[in-house]
């Protein structure tokens, strides 16, 4: 029966931080991921492994694995955070057989996990956060520009361009849990619902309180 290793906990790519409990490790013989959602969705075979070991930046609170590897299309520095014993996690992901798979001198290709290495880490279409940014830019500025004839007469805080920009990113982030056909517009090929799944919960979550209590506000005034 083959052996699996999961676990939940945090990650670093790059310069990138996702903390617990947003990113996922997954290990078994043939293939290492790391699911730490819009910070990256890491896919490894055994060839792409230089070596694991452990990392400690501030005992028990900043401690986990590095990730040596030699794929090109993601960054050099990926931690993943946990507040286990990192020898023993290194330990377990050798219990799956994926580092004796890595001694093989001709191991077989998975193409399709090749195709999203090309990809990078970053799960979204390029287009999509660009245009996000612009709106949700151009909705704040919104509040801050003169109205009704009067130039210096601006919209109070929390107005209308904060309230709509809120709701854009409040709607995006319902329709990528909800919308099959919204995922597969926003999402690069290959990527599914659980890459960005805890994100979009968390910032649904977010803004969701932010326009309940900035609608309250803009009521009371």
């Amino acid at each position: 029966m083959e052996k699996n290793f999961t676990l939940t906990g945090g990650a670093r790519i790059g310069l990138a931080n996702a903390n617990y409990p947003f990113a996922d490790l997954y290990v078994d013989a043939d293939i290492l991921k790391i699911n730490a959602s819009l910070v990256g969705n890491l896919v490894f075979q055994p060839q792409d492994i230089i070596s694991i070991k452990p990392y400690t930046l501030i005992p028990l609170i900043g401690q986990g694995i590095k990730i040596y590897h030699r794929v090109e299309k993601y960054n050099s520095n990926v931690i993943f955070w946990t507040f286990r014993d990192p020898a023993g996690i290194i330990n377990e992901i050798e219990k799956t057989g994926f580092l004796a798979a890595k001694a093989n001198t001709a191991p077989p290709k998975n193409y399709t996990i090749i195709e999203q290495q090309m990809q990078g880490g970053f799960p979204l279409k390029p287009l999509v956060p660009i245009l996000l940014i612009i709106a949700w830019n151009a909705l704040f500025l919104y509040d801050f520009l003169p109205h009704s004839g009067n130039k210096n007469t601006l919209q109070t805080f929390p107005g209308t361009g904060v309230c709509s920009a809120l709701g854009l990113v409040f709607i995006t982030a319902l329709l990528s849990l909800i919308s099959n056909g919204f995922r597969r517009l926003i999402l690069k090929k290959g990527r599914s619902f659980e890459n960005i799944k805890k994100f979009s919960i968390f910032i649904l979550g977010i803004t969701g309180f932010m326009l309940i209590v900035f609608l309250a506000i803009g009521t009371v005034n």
